[in-house]
């Protein structure tokens, strides 16, 4: 596409966007003359975009969009753009592609559009994005794609590309941030987040810990059959960052959730073992190295 790609970007008309000038449906071969009209291709010429973040199911939904292409066929083309190889990338439609094919159709209208992977992520995005069943790991693999997109197309004024994304999502910023921050995490953990164990805000702050230190975390809340609270996530995510994380300052960590003996320490009392000058965060990792420690000489287990 040519022109300043960053306008392109702020329409909020998908059709503005795509520069359709018609809607009259051809099945001739497709020419730069045929260029953002509607058209008809078969189905098998037609697959899934690279990375396509959205689950396409067989449900409900699936089943009522069937029926409705049975009796009034498709009524708003797809958009899709030529792989090189003699087929084409499905932009925007991939469950209207499936559906058509339940109801028994082989071809289905679209509109063959020229343009970059980013271009074309920016749109597939966008199409979807505002669909109300999404899962958490939909909605966050797709503002990482559209995010990495803007970043390479160089799209804004000067903007952030997480305000770019806020604004355009109707979201803030930090709840882009958030969502971008759980595509670090392993599938597992992004799984608990899917299923609702696992609470984002929490799993955002978990998503810094490397990726064998995650495995570890799982581990230990397996066993421990608990999840980290929001202040522990952020006390795992400040070890991991000083490189003082280790399975066993998970435990330590984790249990004081589970245990049902409740101990209060005063700091009051805690600080005149330590000199002034050391900080909270000091003597947090001698009294853990200190229980380590006793740990290993009394042979205990958690």
């Amino acid at each position: 596409m040519k022109g300043n790609i960053a306008e392109k970007i702020k329409m909020t008309s998908l059709d503005d966007l795509l520069g359709v000038t018609s809607a009259v449906s051809s099945t001739a071969p497709i020419s730069s003359a045929s260029e953002n009209k509607v058209v008809s291709l078969p189905l098998e010429l037609l697959h899934e975009f690279d990375g396509h973040p959205f689950r396409v199911l067989d449900d409900e939904k699936m089943a009522e969009t069937v029926d409705s292409i049975r009796e009034h066929g498709i009524l708003m083309p797809g958009i899709v753009r030529p792989d090189g190889a003699g087929g084409y990338e499905i932009i925007a439609g991939h469950r209207r592609h499936h559906a058509a094919g339940l109801a028994g159709l082989t071809e289905m209208p679209v509109i063959v559009k020229d343009l970059s992977d980013e271009e074309a992520t920016v749109i597939m995005v966008d199409s979807n994005i505002q669909r109300e069943d999404l899962l958490p790991s939909e909605r966050a693999k797709a503002y990482r794609m559209k995010y990495d997109a803007l970043k390479q197309m160089g799209a804004g004024t000067g903007a952030r590309n997480d305000e770019i994304l806020a604004k355009q999502s109707g979201e803030s910023r930090n709840t882009i941030q958030r969502y971008i921050r759980l595509t670090y995490l392993t599938p597992e953990l992004l799984q608990m987040v899917d299923a609702g164990r696992l609470p984002k805000n929490t799993a955002s702050e978990l998503s810094y810990l490397k990726a064998k230190e995650q495995e570890q975390l799982l581990a230990v809340m397996e066993a421990l059959k608990c999840i980290p609270s929001g202040e522990q996530a952020q006390r795992l995510k400040e070890y991991s960052k000083n490189k003082t994380l280790s399975q066993e300052v998970m435990q330590l960590l984790l249990e004081r959730k589970t245990n049902d003996a409740k101990v209060s320490l005063k700091e009051k009392d805690i600080r005149k073992y330590f000199p002034e000058s050391y900080t909270g965060e000091q003597i947090e990792k001698i009294i853990y190295r200190l229980l380590q420690e006793w740990q290993e000489k009394e042979g205990n287990t958690l």
